[in-house]
C-alpha cells in the first residue's frame, strides 16, 4: 500500500474539487478499504479527483450515475473478480480502464486486455506509477487530434474517411458501413494512428511507444490482443492487415467525405 502520504490532505483535496469541475474524475474499485485515502491525496496532488468504492456492486452504481474519465480496477474483489466487471462495464461504455493485480502474473495481464482494458499496474505499486499510467491514458484521449494534425493530415473536421470506414477524431466516433461502433481509448488510439497514414506498417515497438508515451513493463503480445479486440468489431470490414516480422498497417481506400 502507498505509505508517506498525509491523511489530513484528503479532505482540502476533495473540498477544492468542488471548485475546479475540470479535474479529470478517476474511480477506484478496490475492496482494500485502506488504500483510497492516501491514493485519493496523491492523485489529487497531480491535479486527478479520485472517488472510491469497495464492492464492484457499488462501483458500477457510481459510474452509471456519475460521468468518470477512467476507472482503476483491482482484480481480486467480492461479488465477481476484476475481469467479470471490466466484461460488465464494458457492455456500457468505453471509459477507459486500468486493472491492479496483486498476483503479476502475464496471463492476468492479457485476460484483462482481451477483456477491454487499457493498461495494468502490478501491486505493490508506487503511487507515482499509478498516476502516470492513468495521466497518459487521459492525455492520449485528449491529443488524437493534434497528433493527426502534427503528421500532416488535419483538417478542420478532423475526418478519415475510407471505404466503409470513418473517423471522427473530434467527436471520437467510428462508423463502420454507417453504423457507429464502440471502441475503447486505446483501440480508438491504435485506429486513429494507423489511419493517420494508410499503408504505412507500424511496428509492435512503434505502436508501443505511439500509444503509451512512457517507459513501463511492456510485451509485444499487448499489441496483438488491442490489434485483435479492433479487428473484431470492425468485421466485417477487412482493413488491418499483419505483415510479419515487420508489423500493421491500414490496407483501406481513401474516399472522400459526403
Amino acid at each position: 500500500m502507498p505509505t508517506g502520504l498525509m491523511a489530513s490532505e484528503v479532505i482540502r483535496h476533495m473540498f477544492a474539487r468542488r471548485h475546479n469541475p475540470a479535474m479529470p474524475r478517476i474511480l477506484l474499485i478496490d475492496d482494500d478499504e485502506h488504500l483510497a485515502a492516501p491514493l485519493t491525496t496523491y492523485f489529487a496532488r497531480f491535479g486527478c479527483t479520485l472517488e472510491s468504492a469497495v464492492r464492484p456492486s457499488e462501483g458500477l452504481a457510481k459510474l452509471r450515475a456519475g460521468q468518470y474519465d477512467a476507472a482503476i480496477l483491482d482484480v481480486m474483489l467480492p461479488e465477481m473478480d476484476g475481469f467479470a466487471l471490466c466484461r460488465e462495464i464494458r457492455k456500457e461504455s468505453d471509459i477507459p480502464i486500468v486493472m491492479l493485480t496483486a498476483r503479476g502474473e502475464v496471463m492476468d495481464r492479457v485476460v484483462g486486455l482481451e477483456l477491454g482494458a487499457d493498461d495494468y499496474v502490478p501491486k505493490p505499486f508506487e503511487p507515482r506509477e499509478l498516476v502516470a499510467r492513468v495521466q497518459t491514458i487521459l492525455r492520449r484521449q485528449r491529443s488524437t487530434p493534434a497528433v493527426a494534425a502534427a503528421n500532416g493530415h488535419g483538417n478542420s473536421t478532423q475526418l478519415r474517411v475510407f471505404d466503409g470506414l470513418s473517423i471522427d477524431l473530434d467527436r471520437r466516433q467510428v462508423l463502420r458501413q454507417g453504423e457507429r461502433i464502440e471502441l475503447t481509448g486505446t483501440e480508438f488510439e491504435l485506429l486513429a494512428l494507423l489511419a493517420a497514414e494508410p499503408g504505412k506498417v507500424f511496428s509492435r515497438d512503434d505502436i508501443l511507444n505511439r500509444l503509451r508515451g512512457h517507459e513501463a513493463e511492456l510485451y509485444t503480445r499487448a499489441v496483438d490482443i488491442v490489434v485483435s479486440r479492433l479487428r473484431k468489431k470492425l468485421e466485417p470490414l477487412d482493413c488491418i492487415k499483419t505483415l510479419r516480422n515487420a508489423g500493421y498497417a491500414l490496407a483501406v481506400a481513401r474516399s472522400e467525405p459526403a
